[in-house]
């Protein structure tokens, strides 16, 4: 399991500093500050889980075969 959680650490570092890049204020309305910021948080949090297991699920199928 401790796999898991350093491509966890490591997938929350790349996730956010490629999030950095998107101008995401410009999607959103003008004052609209916390929707932006719990739409970036969430999303965040939604690829670091993603990549995260579908790379561990690649590094469990490369270890049965």
């Amino acid at each position: 399991m401790s796999v898991k959680y350093f491509l966890y650490f490591i997938v929350t570092i790349i996730v956010i500093w490629s999030l950095d890049s998107i101008n995401i204020n410009a999607i959103f309305k003008k004052n609209k500050i916390w929707q932006a910021r719990v739409f970036y948080f969430f999303l965040a949090i939604a690829l670091i889980y993603l990549v995260t297991n579908c790379i561990y699920d690649l590094y469990e199928s490369a270890i049965i075969v």
